[in-house]
């Protein structure tokens, strides 16, 4: 009964006309950067966190997550007209959709990835409903020195499963780690790391590192990589599934929405992972595997829905434990903060407007994706032929302009500069900035459970090792960076994001 009421909460809080237009504007922007190769959604989400802060946190959360899924759905777009990837996660459904496309079955392969991305979106939802709530009073037990362990092991899962360079990505989360403790002591007031300047009293400007590691840098990159995109099918014609192609799809997307929904909660890129995964199960289960990379229906639906309900299932470490599972999530949890919520356990108790009404406009967002995408087919295939050297002036501009408006202060405009400058340096020295900013948004939570933790001990660091989840915690994140230093298991997670790279 109350989960009903609760829904109904949910219900009467997404369905306003304000949420309802924020949500229709945040699904409709993240199918547009989906679609445009080289944004994503986290330089996105990134760039227009500023325009957000004037909102209600309700419906700031709900257009900025409607961003998030959005761009899951239209980088299947991009991947099968063009064979290039509009997000990371759809690098896979490019080996069979484009061979669709090239075949005349463009229709069919867009079709497939909008029915498999809607039913995986709404599945994962429902495991959101029924699994995020236990999770939360899980983790209302816990204390300070659990709350530690937890985000040792966030900060430690992501580097696991980060590509790359382990001892790098660790040096990244390093890096974010005292870029977080730039400013005021938590307990004395005392300015540390500031060098004088009174604007970093307060700390480094959540939003300007934000834009510039993920906004800038990537911008940069892209100018560097500019491809030719040749769109295959220019109209696309047959969006209707025949029963033949229903009756194909239907396990893929059962099992690719299964694992997508688990591998979503794994900090670092489990969309990504899913997705390949996904792929990796269909043609191993396929009784003809032979067509696969040729054209095959299945490679497109499992991924699809895969990566999709990861997508989802990602918001339940965010909204139960405070703690992001990707870079866009690392987004959402500043987004919280600076609408002066705290995420975590409490949210579901304190804030229940909030987390029920974001809940339901993932299911009215996956229905506006579904209604969107397929009648708007044509604008997004001319979209595709814009020049990127043609769009990246506007979205600097536009990152500027709503980065100067937070505080009127040119400080954080030049530190946009500076941040997408470093950015730009990592990536070419084989450094993922993700990590970085996981980092930066955690580092402020795990000095100050650290901290508290020993102020109530007395001084005494076992206490992270006599109480029994902590020490689990601790445990768990020993094995994940024990694991993934692994000759075996190294080789394999570099082979999936190097076959993401060459599609």
């Amino acid at each position: 009964m109350d989960l009903l009421s609760n829904l109904a909460l949910g219900a009467a809080t997404a369905l306003t006309p304000e949420n309802l237009l924020w949500c229709f504007v945040g699904v409709l922007l993240g199918t547009l950067v989906g679609v445009l190769p080289g944004i994503g959604p986290t330089a996105t989400i990134a760039m227009l966190l500023p325009i957000t802060f004037k909102f209600e946190p309700v419906t700031a959360l709900i257009m900025l997550a409607g961003i998030y899924y959005g761009a899951q759905y239209g980088g299947s777009t991009t991947a099968i007209l063009i064979n290039l990837p509009g997000e990371s996660s759809s690098a896979v459904t490019a080996i069979d959709g484009h061979e669709m496309a090239k075949d005349g079955r463009a229709g069919p392969a867009l079709a497939t990835a909008a029915i498999g991305s809607f039913i995986a979106g709404t599945v994962a939802t429902l495991v959101i409903v029924l699994f995020a709530p236990m999770l939360a009073s899980i983790a209302l037990s816990f204390g300070s020195a659990e709350f530690f362990s937890l985000v040792v092991l966030g900060l430690i899962a992501s580097v696991a499963l980060a590509r790359g360079s382990t001892l790098k990505a660790l040096a990244m989360i390093v890096l974010g780690l005292l870029l977080g403790t730039v400013g005021q002591d938590i307990y004395t007031g005392t300015p540390r790391f500031t060098f004088g300047a009174r604007e970093l009293f307060s700390g480094i400007n959540f939003v300007s590192v934000a834009v510039g590691m993920f906004g800038v840098a990537e911008i940069l990159r892209n100018l560097e990589d500019e491809k030719t995109r040749t769109v295959v099918a220019r109209t696309v014609k047959g969006l209707w599934l025949s029963r033949k192609d229903i009756r194909a799809i239907i396990p893929s997307v059962a099992r690719g929405t299964a694992l997508g929904s688990a591998l979503g909660v794994l900090p670092g890129a489990g969309h990504v992972l899913a997705s390949f995964g996904s792929y990796s199960v269909e043609k191993r289960l396929s009784r003809r595997p032979q067509t696969f990379g040729h054209g095959a229906i299945e490679g497109v639906a499992g991924p699809e829905s895969a990566n999709n309900a990861a997508a989802q299932t990602s918001f339940i470490p965010l909204l139960t434990l405070g703690l992001p599972a990707n870079p866009v999530m690392a987004l959402m949890l500043g987004a919280f903060i600076i609408q002066g919520i705290t995420p975590g356990p409490n949210v579901i108790v304190d804030e229940p407007a909030l987390f029920w009404g974001l809940v339901v406009s993932m299911w009215v967002g996956n229905l506006l994706l579904v209604l969107l995408n397929l009648p708007l087919i044509g604008i997004w295939v001319k979209l595709l032929t814009v020049p990127y050297n043609v769009l990246f002036p506007a979205i600097v501009a536009f990152a500027a302009i709503g980065t100067y408006a937070l505080n009127l202060n040119a400080f954080d405009v030049f530190a946009i500069a500076f941040f997408g400058i470093l950015g730009y340096a990592l990536i070419k020295l084989g450094c993922e900035p993700a990590p970085l900013l996981l980092g930066f948004v955690l580092g402020p939570l795990l000095e100050q459970h650290l901290r508290r933790a020993l102020i109530i001990s007395r001084g005494d660091p076992m206490v992270f090792l006599t109480r029994p989840i902590s020490l689990a915690l601790l445990v768990a994140a020993a094995l994940a960076i024990a694991i993934a230093v692994l000759p075996s298991i190294r080789r394999k997670r570099e082979v999936v994001f190097r076959e993401e790279e060459a599609v």
